[in-house]
């Protein structure tokens, strides 16, 4: 995996409005569901759940859509 990140870390991912921050909330390493979207990660391909320090909502991302702050 190219990088690691920690519950707490501070993050930013581009949306369709630009680019967000928020928070690590979990390393994701099984399949889940948030808000009736399947989340297809595992160990080999673990996601991260963050939560957007706007909205307030959770969604999770590949490692590599997240740059740390």
């Amino acid at each position: 995996m190219a990088k690691t990140l920690k519950p707490g870390d501070t993050v930013a991912w581009n949306t369709s409005q630009g680019k967000t921050r928020g928070t690590v909330v979990k390393k994701q390493t099984s399949p889940t569901r948030i808000k009736g979207h399947d989340v297809k990660a595992s160990k080999d391909n673990p996601e991260y759940i963050v939560k957007s320090a706007k909205s307030g909502a959770k969604a999770a991302h590949k490692p590599e859509a997240l740059t740390k702050t």
